[in-house]
């Protein structure tokens, strides 16, 4: 009895080839036939092949397959490679002589045959090497069709593949759908990639199981990011809780991890598809700081929205060139004492615009920050600013005793020239560093946030004060506060407005100065709109207050009042 081994010794650049083949003579045909190209293995029945196949499988380039096997069918072995998710991709070509096996071999998987008796030795080899060459070309189209993690479509073939599925159904109504996870970067930093790469698989095998039940096609974009097309669907909310509900991981009593969801429903076919999943992701960033609505849907008036933002950006290059932005400055005071003493000021910006007239930054600031036009915005306003500040001490005859704080966004952290910009700027308009306060949100130090520390540690070693805004919604952890260099906290003024409504809780309040206390910092909190709000936040031991009690923002030559009175 013939000996099941390899051939010869096997080398590293050639390709390995199993033969599958119970009577002796077919077996030394097929392997002289091939073993001057290729490494083989020999199996005489199906337990040989099956051990071969799990020794081997990840080095098999193809597998030549008798059906007719002494302990087996050879149709059974086709199914078992099939069902094995590390050796399904092997190629199987076929050896028989009967033809109607020959049909039920290709229909479960087979990738070609050779019929019984063999024919002439060159097309057995341009047939075994055509399908090598077929395997090898679909391993390289698959590597680069799917993403390696999740097994989802990558982005460019999802896009073609959606686009193919709206030729073939025109009249189909189809939804845009994306899905995205709050502070991903946090997440990654805090708990490990490890974690991470799971939950990412853990959504991409939930949104496989959603594609093939109701249709569509899924993809991870990038990061965090993915991507739905599918039939229209009416529950989305059952569809979100399907994808939420123990995204953490077992073990995880807490939500670790908080997805939200834009859908852009009966997505409008005549527009390119890209802008349909533009629509869906505009429509989850909608929801992106709302936890009680964590689902986003794009509708006429978030178009009406997006159609104006789309105004404001085109709108923005003439409006920097001919300074339609003005600067406005809100008082700051520090309350400590007997009476509040005027201690800085908050530049913010004004649009002012020839025909939409007055334009909030609320329409405009979150678009820019979209779009990376914010970067040079703050830089006229940090200009404008610094310019304010040296021409009130001309006027005054004395250094201004104040600083101003102007907004650094996260976009703006990452620039790796911001640290010579700013002290570009205070040099130009001749003030110090300690005049020009830096405001940076409590979100941007959960970006990436060892990049954006390291950003913040020059600027102060530069001689920049730092103010953490919008303290209180962010994502920062006791233990990551004590590493952050900062300043000054400052209470986000939603939260201070929250919190002193009725049936409020200031508790918070005194918690968060009690941090600032161990951190050595002074608590700045904005949104004070009454005398009892600001006595209340003394007595909690608030330093600074700002707000509608004191002054609305205003513009500069209305403030030079307070450096006057001060």
């Amino acid at each position: 009895m013939a000996q099941s081994n390899t051939s010869q010794q096997m080398t590293d650049d050639r390709k390995l080839i199993l033969i599958v083949e119970d009577e002796f003579v077919s077996r030394e045909i097929l392997k002289m036939t091939i073993e001057q190209n290729y490494d083989v293995l020999l199996a005489e029945n199906g337990s040989q092949a099956l051990k071969h196949i799990e020794e081997s499988g990840d080095r098999l380039s193809l597998i030549l397959l008798d059906l007719n096997l002494p302990d087996m069918h050879g149709v059974d072995i086709l199914n078992m490679i099939n069902e094995k998710e590390e050796v399904h991709r092997i190629p199987v070509i076929v050896l028989t002589a009967d033809k109607e096996a020959e049909v039920e071999c290709l229909d479960i998987g087979a990738a070609d045959f050779i019929p019984k008796p063999y024919p002439d030795i060159k097309i057995i080899q341009a047939r075994i090497r055509h399908t090598i060459e077929l395997f090898e070309k679909r391993v390289i189209i698959g590597q680069t069709e799917f993403d390696e993690l999740t097994g989802l479509y990558n982005k460019e073939f999802f896009y073609l593949y959606a686009e193919r599925s709206d030729a073939h159904n025109s009249e189909s109504l189809m939804d845009a759908i994306v899905i995205d996870i709050n502070h991903f970067r946090m997440i990654n930093e805090r708990y490990g990639k490890d974690y991470s790469n799971e939950v990412l698989r853990r959504i991409g095998n939930r949104l496989g199981a959603l594609t093939a039940e109701a249709g569509g096609l899924a993809c991870r974009r990038d990061a965090d990011h993915f991507m739905v097309y599918c039939p229209h669907l009416d529950d989305y909310e059952k569809v979100f809780g399907t994808l939420s509900e123990g995204i953490s991981g077992e073990g995880n009593a807490e939500s670790i991890v908080r997805l939200r969801m834009g859908v852009y429903p009966e997505a409008d076919k005549s527009i390119e598809i890209e802008r349909r999943f533009d629509r869906a992701k505009l429509a989850a960033d909608s929801v992106k700081s709302n936890y009680a609505t964590p689902i986003g849907t794009y509708d006429s008036e978030l178009n009406e929205k997006n159609m104006y933002s789309e105004q404001l950006i085109v709108a923005f290059p003439e409006a920097i060139e001919k300074q339609q932005f003005q600067v406005y400055f809100q008082p700051k005071f520090d309350i400590r004492g007997d009476k509040p003493v005027l201690c800085s000021a908050e530049a913010l910006v004004r649009w002012i615009h020839p025909e939409y007239g007055f334009i909030s930054p609320g329409a405009f600031i979150s678009t820019f920050e979209t779009n990376g036009l914010i970067n040079r915005l703050d830089n006229y306003v940090w200009r404008a600013a610094a310019r304010q500040i040296r021409e009130w001490s001309d006027r005054l005859g004395a250094e201004v005793p104040v600083g101003v704080s102007v907004n650094v966004s996260r976009v703006d952290l990452f620039d790796p020239d911001i640290c010579e910009t700013l002290l570009g700027i205070v040099e130009e308009c001749g003030i110090s560093q300690d005049k020009l306060l830096l405001e940076i949100t409590e979100s941007a130090y959960s970006e990436d946030s060892k990049h954006i520390i390291d950003t913040v540690h020059r600027l102060r070693s530069a001689g920049f004060r730092i103010e953490m805004d919008d303290f209180g919604t962010g994502y920062s952890s006791l233990n990551m506060l004590t590493s952050l260099p900062i300043d000054a906290l400052k209470l986000d003024m939603q939260f201070v407005r929250t919190a002193f409504r009725e049936g409020g809780d200031t508790g918070m309040i005194a918690i968060i100065i009690e941090i600032a206390d161990l951190l050595g910092v002074p608590v700045i909190a904005e949104g004070v709109e009454t005398e009892e709000q600001m006595i209340a936040l003394k007595e909690m031991g608030c330093d600074i207050a700002q707000g509608y009690y004191f002054s609305k923002p205003v513009p500069a030559e209305e403030f030079e009042r307070f450096l006057a009175d001060r």
